[in-house]
């Protein structure tokens, strides 16, 4: 699974592939043109009072993880769709933050990527028939009458 994280303010390269702004505000200066974004999932954002109470902070940024993937954990429905597309090639997130280290683009991309790599659950397996050995030859005894 290819996921990559990008600031809005970096050029579109092929390599991208489905580009989907995650803010909740539109990029201050930006054109619908320029950013050139397939979608903007404005609900996979940090909540507004998580971004205000982050306002990126480096002394806040452990305690914002934590927050951020709770909102993240209450909140599949947001996330999903990036998880689905990444499954079927490259995706970008973008972001609009300076601090290109310490931003939820890059708390969400490892949170898909975690989500990514746990083992899907396995079917329940169809309850079997009772079968027992018999003393005599080793055959099986179904319980069915004749």
């Amino acid at each position: 699974m290819m996921i990559r994280v990008k600031r809005t303010y970096d050029l579109p390269a092929r390599g991208d592939g489905w580009r989907v702004l995650v803010e909740r505000l539109w990029p201050r200066g930006m054109k619908k043109e320029a950013l050139a974004a397939d979608a903007w999932l404005k609900e996979v954002a940090p909540s507004t009072e998580l971004r205000k109470w982050f306002n990126h902070r480096v002394d806040r940024w452990e305690e914002f993880q934590h927050r951020y993937r709770d909102e993240l954990k209450k909140n599949p429905d947001a996330w999903r769709p990036i998880l689905d597309a990444g499954r079927r090639g490259a995706v970008t997130l973008l972001y609009s933050a300076h601090d290109t280290v310490h931003n939820g683009a890059l708390v969400l991309r490892d949170y898909l990527m975690e989500r990514n790599a746990k083992p899907r659950s396995p079917r329940p397996a169809a309850p079997r028939r009772s079968t027992s050995d018999t003393a005599g030859g080793g055959r099986r005894a179904t319980h069915e009458r004749t």
